[in-house]
């Protein structure tokens, strides 16, 4: 195949059956592992029902591969086994997906994913498998260190070598898109409006008289805007009937007491392990339950679960609230203590090697040591660390120790065979969860529904309360005292995003959780009671690479695959317009990408520009940058594995 691939062919509706052999098996990953003399690529994702997004970057990558003589197969599967595969089994030859680290970014974000040495084996613990090349980790503990210029500085070197190696290619951050209704809560926020502080900012509008009070405002244009302009929704069009059961009649009343959400992810219904494995879209509900000793609070870090903190040269000194769990069993130093060393070893010495949590490994490997002094006072040791990264450290889900310390055992699933070792408490689905969180688990209905309700002997639900001696949320921001503003948190799962804004346009539901796909956004219009509220991107679609394999060990080869990446097209045909693309998987908080590698007023990558014209891939440019790569290709066009 010669000339050139259009972008209108490469981003199409491609057939699933044209790309996709389902679950190719372990044994069908790069090729010349069965005989075969083409190279063979693996491309892992969720299917289109659970990440569309991913799937079109999955197809349009594809699709170029194919084109190009590289036999590129599209394997979909659940995104809980994707994660699993990735994180725990490492059994993939590239992947897509999206990462969730959500705002302030700080750059320190970026060490678990590519450290390389949080044990012994070189490249064990990031997803790549990316060993230290060109002073990744020098680069990545130096940020830690330094402050001010000497940190951006540091800051901007990693970017520049990451940017280089492409262990992963980052192709663009998502609008986060949510659908909310402000006739019976208020204060819905641009900035993820369904994430902690937004929902415990959120105030019981009493007088509903058909316009929300303080947070949207009609600017006399026919649209909806925040406060800051940002645009959320055309409000106009024919209001249309859900056909969806979200609990009858009772789902339609005025009980302002209940907070009513609907999502398409039926995770939420089946699994609330704060450390997880698997990455969540939203770690909303988890973190609703399992409180932090500090709060991420727009561009502020806030004391939460501890009155505050102070910092002695490398230690860090936290004060616990009196707080319980909701076992009835206080929150002790202890806990904190257990947390830290839980999180960089799962096993607590049982295994050979340790086996930290993927989700915190960056945040927990700041603490070398936790000592509680007494039932209520923690120190932290965390070394020459700057502020920024000491603060960070604190924003890990604290654990009881008398639940987690029996789930250092290996770990079993039927259905599922791990490749390494791992632990109980990595993929177990934490049934019943005990946390100390604002709000705590009721009940659910897999993959249909799940309740929560309020806290009343947490701190937020204490404050105010006229009892003597100190106040129980000192240090809390004012909006968040006395809440949350509603009893009762229900999440229902339906099947898209479309019945999802139709849920709330008809007042079935206050908000949808899972970010919308482009598709809704009209429909949001349509539905004269649905707002639409977006803001500033939060976490990157990207494409990520098994760097213990070759040739994807090779950084030359990674750097060719990132250039038939069209990420102009991808943007403006399958986010439809509601993303951005990038280079930098610091490109949400700009004041730290230097101006080579930010995308602002280009057209194309300014690190590997795609290859091709007018969003068309140039078929033969694409094979010459393999050729000057080492790489070879068969009379047929066939790219071959290294030494056929």
């Amino acid at each position: 195949m010669n000339g050139c691939v259009s972008r209108r062919t490469a981003l199409a509706g491609i057939g699933l059956g044209a790309l996709s052999a389902g679950c190719l098996g372990r044994t069908r990953n790069i090729a010349g592992r069965d005989g075969a003399s083409q190279l063979t690529l693996r491309i892992d994702a969720a299917p289109a029902d659970s990440d569309p997004n991913a799937i079109r970057i999955a197809r349009h990558l594809a699709e170029n591969l194919n084109a190009v003589g590289i036999d590129a197969r599209i394997n979909t599967l659940g995104r809980t086994d994707l994660w699993r595969k990735v994180l725990i089994n490492r059994d993939f030859d590239v992947y897509v997906g999206q990462f969730l680290e959500h705002e302030p970014f700080d750059p320190d974000a970026m060490y678990a994913f590519t450290h390389s040495r949080f044990v012994a084996e070189s490249g064990r613990q990031n997803p790549f498998g990316f060993a230290d090349l060109n002073g990744v980790d020098e680069r990545l503990e130096r940020q830690r260190r330094a402050e001010g210029d000497a940190r951006a500085d540091a800051v901007a070197a990693l970017q520049r070598s990451l940017c280089e190696l492409q262990p992963f290619t980052v192709v663009a951050f998502p609008d986060p898109l949510t659908a909310v209704r402000g006739d019976r809560f208020a204060g819905w926020t641009n900035r993820r409006p369904v994430s902690v502080a937004g929902l415990l900012g959120l105030e019981r509008e009493e007088a509903v008289d058909g316009a929300e009070s303080g947070d949207a405002t009609d600017d006399g244009t026919g649209e909806n805007t925040t406060d800051d302009g940002a645009i959320i929704s055309d409000a106009t069009g024919d209001d249309t009937e859900a056909e969806i059961a979200l609990g009858g009649d009772a789902a339609r009343g005025d009980d302002g007491a209940v907070l009513r959400l609907v999502t398409t992810d039926a995770n939420v219904t089946e699994n609330w392990n704060p450390i997880a494995a698997e990455y969540r879209r939203e770690g909303t509900f988890t973190a609703l339950l399992y409180d932090r000793l500090a709060l991420a609070d727009g561009d502020e870090v806030v004391p939460w679960l501890c009155s505050g903190w102070e910092r002695d040269d490398g230690t860090v000194t936290v004060r616990l609230r009196d707080a319980r769990w909701h076992d009835g069993e206080p929150v002790t130093a202890g806990d904190v203590a257990f947390t830290y060393e839980f999180l960089r070893d799962t096993s607590m010495g049982a295994l050979e090697t340790a086996v930290p949590t993927p989700r915190f490994r960056g945040r927990s490997s700041v603490v070398r040591a936790a000592r509680a002094v007494d039932d209520k006072t923690v120190e932290l040791s965390v070394g020459d660390v700057n502020d920024a990264v000491a603060a960070r450290a604190l924003r890990v889900p604290i654990l009881p120790e008398h639940v987690w310390a029996d789930r250092t055992d290996p770990a079993t699933i039927a259905g599922f065979e791990f490749d390494v070792a791992t632990t109980e408490a990595v993929v177990t689905n934490n049934e019943d969860p005990v946390g100390s969180g604002p709000m705590r688990f009721v009940e659910a209905t897999p993959e249909e529904s799940v309740a929560f309700e309020r806290n009343p002997d947490h701190f937020l639900a204490r404050a105010g309360d006229g009892e003597s001696g100190a106040d129980p949320a000192a240090g809390i921001p004012e909006r968040f005292r006395g809440k949350p503003a509603f009893d009762r948190l229900e999440v229902a799962v339906i099947s898209s995003d479309i019945a999802a804004v139709q849920a709330v346009g008809d007042g079935l539901a206050d908000a949808t959780v899972s970010n919308l796909g482009p598709d809704a956004v009209p429909r949001i219009g349509r539905e004269a009671d649905a707002r639409l509220v977006t803001g500033r991107a939060g976490g990157f679609y990207h494409v990520g690479y098994n760097a213990r394999r070759a040739p994807l060990s090779n950084p030359r080869f990674r750097a060719v695959l990132a250039s038939l990446i069209d990420k102009r097209a991808l943007v403006d045909d399958a986010f439809d317009g509601y993303a951005r693309p990038a280079a930098s998987p610091l490109a949400t908080s700009p004041e730290w990408v230097p101006s080579d590698l930010s995308w602002d007023g280009r057209e194309a990558d300014p690190v590997y520009p795609f290859v091709g014209d007018d969003g068309s891939l140039d078929v033969e440019a694409a094979r010459e940058r393999f050729r000057d790569a080492g790489y070879r290709f068969d009379g047929e066009g066939r790219l071959l594995s290294r030494g056929k």
